[in-house]
């Protein structure tokens, strides 16, 4: 199996109501060089603005974005290319990035790669320093900066994961 850290951008709080924008993949190795990027067009008229404008995008260059179905496939396809076994979801904020890949696998695809579950790296860290008060401290070892951009903010997630390994985190 594959740990995969994946990273969302959105309009909006849900899916369905309101659309993915991007996300980024990296494949969880010692390298961290093989990266996804997927950019996505709404699926809904609805969209929070100030939800949309953390990506950095307008609503028109949203709206430019490709076919989510596309997108989906050819991440699907990623995986599928760069996974030793099932991929392992893996993200600073599981409830949120896993919901919005799980609904855009399903709907555009009919199944999630990923499956149904998928490991928080706060948790991940709060039980290796045994210490649930200390899970947003690992942000502390992202090496690259947090930018928003999904890619960049995956790896940079990727990278604190590396650190873990170090403390003794088998992963």
């Amino acid at each position: 199996m594959s740990y995969v850290v994946v990273d969302v951008e959105s309009d909006g709080p849900i899916p369905a109501e309101f659309s993915m924008v991007c996300f980024g993949a990296v494949v969880f190795d010692d390298r961290l060089d093989r990266t996804f990027y997927g950019r996505t067009r709404p699926i809904s008229d609805q969209f929070v603005p100030e939800a949309l404008a953390v990506s950095s995008f307008s609503r028109e260059q949203h709206m430019a974005f490709d076919d989510p179905k596309a997108v989906m496939e050819n991440f699907a396809a990623w995986l599928d290319q760069h996974s030793k076994g099932g991929p392992i979801f893996v993200s600073d904020n599981l409830a949120f990035d896993w919901q919005f890949i799980n609904y855009y696998f399903h709907r555009f695809r009919g199944r999630n790669p990923f499956g149904f579950s998928g490991r928080r790296i706060g948790d991940l860290y709060a039980g290796l320093v045994k210490d649930a008060s200390k899970a947003t401290e690992w942000k502390k070892y992202r090496v690259t900066a947090h930018t928003h951009n999904p890619v960049d903010d995956a790896k940079g997630n990727a990278e604190a994961l590396k650190k873990f390994k170090e403390f003794g985190l088998r992963i």
